[in-house]
């Protein structure tokens, strides 16, 4: 696995690697949805949208999670699951995040070390900016 590059980039040197921040190789955060939505409906804009995650918002539109739609369908497929299921209902509490001006390599060490297939980056005011994610 290594991290996506999402911008043509010139060939750079270890050194460069070393030093480029999230914020330079980040995905644009997609979707960002409010955590008060179900399940339901939070899997049919992931189909919509073509993406494996979307980024949960609060109320005052604040990052609070990151859901993956392995996730969603596990909490699907539960015993304890009805159709009022809500994102935050879910959260993990996670709240793994990278800032923008984390480095790259740090970034994959925190994905790699928390098992994460991705990271959102998140400004000094909770704001999402965009996606770090794996390739496989």
């Amino acid at each position: 696995m290594t991290l996506l590059q999402t911008h043509p980039r010139p060939a750079s040197t270890n050194a460069d690697a070393v030093h480029r921040t999230a914020a330079d190789a980040m995905d644009a955060a997609g979707p960002q949805v409010w955590d008060d939505m179900t399940v339901e409906v939070a899997l049919s804009v992931m189909a919509a949208a073509r993406t494996d995650h979307l980024v949960v918002c609060d109320e005052d539109g604040q990052y609070t999670a990151l859901v993956t739609r392995a996730r969603l369908a596990a909490v699907r497929n539960g015993s304890a699951y009805t159709d009022r299921v809500r994102l935050r209902d879910i959260a993990d509490g996670d709240g793994s995040f990278a800032s923008p001006l984390t480095t790259v390599a740090e970034a994959e060490h925190a994905m790699r070390h928390r098992r994460l297939g991705a990271l959102p980056v998140v400004d000094e005011y909770g704001n999402a900016l965009g996606v770090l994610a794996l390739s496989r």
